[in-house]
């Protein structure tokens, strides 16, 4: 059998797909953190959000909403949704060829 046909994604599409979701997960980890009012002394949520902050730098400020709880949602959120739409249309297309 080729070895195009075999079981299981490619070592490189499961690399993309997990880099992803571990980008993703940092992002809604903050997410949580903000809506749930984490210590923004402690050494844990400052990393999620510096690293948070790193990721969605495209798209943190890009919303406008009067509610800050909002603007981190929908600016963090989106990022997260893009990292995982696009990681894993990423990973399929590897996993293909």
């Amino acid at each position: 059998m080729s070895p195009r046909y075999r079981n299981g994604a490619s070592p490189a599409g499961r690399v993309i797909a997990v880099v992803a979701d571990v980008m993703a997960l940092i992002l809604g980890l903050w997410i949580l953190m903000y809506l749930l009012d984490a210590n923004r002394g402690n050494d844990l949520v400052r990393f999620v959000h510096d690293a948070a902050r790193f990721l969605a730098g495209w798209s943190h400020d890009l919303f406008t909403f009067d509610a800050a709880w909002a603007r981190v949602v929908c600016g963090y959120g989106l990022a997260a949704v893009v990292y995982l739409l696009a990681g894993h249309a990423l990973a399929g297309r590897v996993h293909r060829h």
